[in-house]
């Protein structure tokens, strides 16, 4: 199976990308900071995916693009990233009701 970071094209995936460093020492507003952060940098890009594979698809529909494939593969990047962003609010969610069923 050939590693993903190599392939052409994509950005390569960083284990840190995800998931911010809180130091043991932290408060509890300086995580939520960073969660916040974490949240609204992963909702841009989400919006920066859509929004350029709306302008591709424009620029197909005009003749100002003559390569299908780059506008079919940066729509089905945009398609991945906002399924992905749905499953996560999902899961998210799913877990918060699980949450407040708990007896403390």
């Amino acid at each position: 199976m050939p590693d993903l970071n190599t392939i052409k094209g994509l950005p390569s995936i960083q284990s840190n990308t995800f998931s911010p460093q809180i130091n043991p020492g932290s408060s509890p507003a300086e995580a939520q900071v960073k969660f916040a952060d974490q949240l609204k940098n992963a909702i841009d890009q989400v919006n920066h995916t859509q929004l350029e594979s709306d302008q591709k698809t424009k620029a197909l529909a005009n003749g100002e693009v003559e390569n299908l494939h780059e506008v079919m593969i940066t729509s089905k990047k945009a398609s991945i990233t906002m399924q992905t962003s749905i499953e996560v609010r999902n899961k998210v969610v799913e877990a918060y009701k699980e949450i407040m069923r708990m007896q403390v």
